[in-house]
């Protein structure tokens, strides 16, 4: 089932969504969140960091999955999955350090790291709330538009529309790696509660398609359709089709 929540603006916006993060953590200390990186989730991270600093949260019993990791960035890469979240959030707030997980880059043999990460998963039990952005071409994690979808971590080819708008991040559409890690469209749905959110009026058609067009490995996040429980949080201008 989609609970739709529109926002007014971008304050709003990030409120709601650390807000819907922060209520699991009150009520389930030990919750397990799987986390996103990206523009998007950027404030909604700010807002919980304050949040802790306020003493209205902890993540001190949480645990943490991210979605997704590019293929051959180190740790310490500046573009890197995991240095994005230690800077955006990781150390910022009390989680422990070895309760954050994020898929490896560098592992010398990559599949090898899909299939370990998806175990990790698999031994953590169900995640409590899985937060994702939106992709312009319908892509979650970097589960992109395809022929068919893989349910759990795989290995990805990323969809040249992808590596273009992540070029921004990088000095050159050259540096941005080809493929990555990701948890699969199995991995995401198995979440209790999946928490969408899209910001702006570029976002408005690929929402309107994953919300309320047809189910299709051409777009992904609309399988979230299958889902019983997911809260999409959008502006006004992302909401504007919906």
């Amino acid at each position: 089932m989609l609970n739709i929540i529109k926002v007014k603006d971008e304050q709003l916006f990030n409120e709601t969504g650390a807000g819907i993060i922060a209520s699991l953590l009150q009520s389930n200390p030990r919750a397990i969140l799987g986390l996103a990186t990206g523009s998007t989730p950027v404030g909604v991270y700010q807002k919980l960091i304050e949040l802790h600093r306020e003493g209205v949260v902890s993540f001190k019993q949480a645990s943490s999955y991210n979605l997704d990791e590019y293929i051959g960035l180190a740790e310490d890469h500046p573009e890197s999955y995991r240095r994005f979240m230690n800077e955006k959030l990781f150390n910022h707030i009390d989680i422990l350090p070895e309760n954050t997980h994020v898929p490896s880059g560098t592992a010398e043999d990559p599949a090898k790291a899909a299939a370990d990460y998806n175990r990790l998963l698999e031994n953590a039990g169900q995640i409590d709330l899985q937060l994702l952005g939106l992709g312009h071409n319908g892509h979650i994690g970097f589960n992109e538009p395809s022929g068919e979808l893989q349910g759990p971590t795989h290995i990805v080819e990323l969809d040249a529309r992808t590596r273009q708008a992540n070029a921004r991040f990088f000095a050159s559409i050259d540096e941005v790696p080809t493929h990555a890690i990701t948890m699969g469209i199995g991995s995401i749905l198995q979440a209790k509660q999946i928490l969408l959110m899209a910001k702006g009026e570029d976002k408005a058609e690929i929402v309107a398609r994953a919300l309320k067009g047809p189910i299709t490995t051409q777009c992904p996040a609309s399988f979230l359709q299958t889902h019983p429980n997911v809260v999409v949080v959008l502006d006004q201008a992302a909401g504007g089709l919906v």
